[in-house]
């Protein structure tokens, strides 16, 4: 018995699909994409041609380490801006932490996790009431934290009777110059930071609530969603990680100076904005802060290289900034279009 094939046979002269050809369409939109990313490449293959120390291992090692404490709070101000809220205290507890693990470590001079113990928790209470202020009390996130920015400020200074914490032990100094198979510790909390940040806002229910409540708090709390504990929640966490920062920075300098971490809530907000988040809740990422973060670090290293005035570095970081802001929002409308 004969069976019968029933699939159709191809013609003789059909010709197999044409793989797709990376066109100037495809180019276009692959450029739109990753616009920040060919803003940064373009930087960096300026002051590369500019200093032929720029691209060495160890220039690209500093640019880690300097940007290592301040991606600690670009990240806490990256979960509190996703929110439609903002930090401007981060200065300020960066102060109040670096003097409270100063003090603690000139007491007990054995005791190194004490003092960091010490840092991050009087970080973690300006945040817990940061966030106490802006969920429970309805205070504008502008206004409750810039009430703690000027009161921690002076609680710096009280903390050290008007003047810097010096006399630490060298011991004290191991926590931010110290490494790990040839890594820095800081340059290594700032990648595990990154990872577990971007690991919890992609794969987490915490995660979807933060974008939630940024997006339309009154929507995610019709579906469920405690507004008031997410919000409470970013701010304790952002001044976790800028108690954590303060630490690292007063180790550097083995020191603890009042005044540390003066214009840091700028810088921080300057990286979360230029990556891409929107300050007014539910739009931006992890990674996008981790762009705008290495995109001012790269600046400022490449300036100094090149022996810029430090008043023409503030103009040129300013008008860049603008710049880079304007080419994400116009590339975000491109893609929406």
């Amino acid at each position: 018995m004969t069976t019968t094939s029933t699939q159709p046979l191809a013609a003789p002269d059909e010709a197999p699909p044409r793989p797709k050809r990376f066109d100037r369409s495809s180019l276009r939109t692959f450029a739109i994409r990753n616009s920040m990313v060919l803003v940064l490449l373009l930087v960096i293959a300026y002051f590369s041609y500019r200093s032929a120390r720029f691209a060495t291992t160890g220039n690209l090692t500093t640019i880690l380490i300097a940007a290592a404490p301040f991606a600690l709070v670009a990240l806490g101000q990256t979960l509190v801006i996703l929110t439609g809220g903002i930090d401007l205290s981060v200065g300020s507890v960066i102060a109040v932490s670096a003097m409270t693990g100063a003090k603690i470590v000139v007491g007990h001079p054995e005791r190194l996790w004490l003092a960091v113990l010490g840092g991050v928790l009087a970080g973690t209470v300006i945040g817990l009431i940061n966030g106490l202020v802006v969920s429970r009390l309805e205070v504008a996130p502008f206004v409750a934290t810039l009430g703690t920015l000027t009161a921690g400020s002076g609680i710096a200074y009280v903390i050290g009777h008007g003047a810097p914490i010096n006399g630490l032990p060298a011991a004290y100094g191991n926590i931010a110059n110290d490494s790990i198979l040839g890594i820095q510790i800081p340059v290594l909390v700032m990648v595990v930071g990154f990872i577990v940040a971007a690991l919890v806002m992609r794969r987490t229910s915490f995660g979807l609530r933060v974008y939630a409540v940024g997006g339309n708090r009154t929507a995610a709390e019709v579906a469920g969603v405690n507004a008031r504990r997410i919000l409470t929640s970013v701010y304790v966490i952002s001044g976790a990680l800028a108690g954590l920062s303060g630490i690292v920075l007063s180790s550097r300098v083995i020191s603890g100076p009042p005044n540390l971490g003066q214009g840091y809530e700028l810088d921080a907000i300057a990286a979360v904005v230029i990556g891409g988040a929107s300050l007014l809740g539910g739009r931006g990422t992890v990674w996008g802060t981790l762009l705008g973060l290495l995109l001012i670090q790269t600046l400022n290293n490449g300036l100094d290289l090149l022996v810029v005035p430090a008043y023409w570095q503030a103009v040129i970081s300013g008008v860049l900034i603008v710049a880079a802001v304007a080419v994400d929002v116009w590339a975000t409308r491109r893609q929406t279009s």
